[in-house]
């Protein structure tokens, strides 16, 4: 199962609609989607290295819309759009922590949040609601989104073949990895 998943990710990685799908995986990621464009970029730059960073500016720039968009959630449809997705990940206490820590570190919260497995609507959301203004908002968004992108594009372009190869051999650790950090992200959203 997981190399029919792997393959046909990789076949979506290298069709010429591969673009708009991790634009959209991105914006939405930031705003509302539970899952990081990393399963997108990964398998892209990897399958073309030439085109790294233009994938990962590609990337970062969506993000940083679909943040916006995320802000907005949080700063003007708190109750009607931003609850039901906090009551969804049961994150009503995480959400009212990150509005705290938002008017008290601002936004060094998106800069280092930013970096991790966290997901990141949730820190575009609890900005929002916790009225960050909006251009330092975007300026943190793009330094720590493109920090992000921009270094694994530059991690995969480099290091592409044996990354690539050591992921199609242990394709089921990678998936096991991948899927203990984006739990432990969501579960770190609890304790944070």
């Amino acid at each position: 199962m997981l190399d029919r998943l792997y393959a046909r990710i990789t076949a979506l990685a290298a069709s010429r609609h591969a673009v708009i799908w991790l634009a959209a995986i991105a914006f939405a990621e930031a705003s509302i989607f539970p899952l990081p464009p990393d399963i997108m970029l990964l398998p892209m730059v990897l399958t073309q290295r030439e085109r790294a960073f233009r994938l990962a500016a590609i990337c970062t720039a969506a993000s940083v819309a679909g943040a916006v968009l995320g802000w907005c959630i949080g700063s003007f449809l708190l109750e009607y759009a931003a609850m039901p997705i906090v009551h969804f990940y049961h994150a009503e206490h995480t959400l009212q922590t990150l509005q705290d820590r938002f008017r008290e570190w601002g936004v060094w919260i998106i800069l280092i949040k930013g970096l991790t497995p966290i997901p990141f609507k949730f820190v575009t959301i609890a900005s929002g609601a916790a009225h960050l203004s909006l251009v330092p908002f975007l300026l943190a968004c793009a330094v720590t989104r493109g920090a992000r992108f921009f270094l694994l594009a530059a991690l995969l372009r480099r290091y592409g073949a044996p990354i690539q190869g050591f992921i199609e051999q242990r394709l089921p650790l990678v998936a096991g990895l991948f899927a203990v950090v984006l739990v432990g992200g969501i579960v770190a959203l609890k304790y944070i």
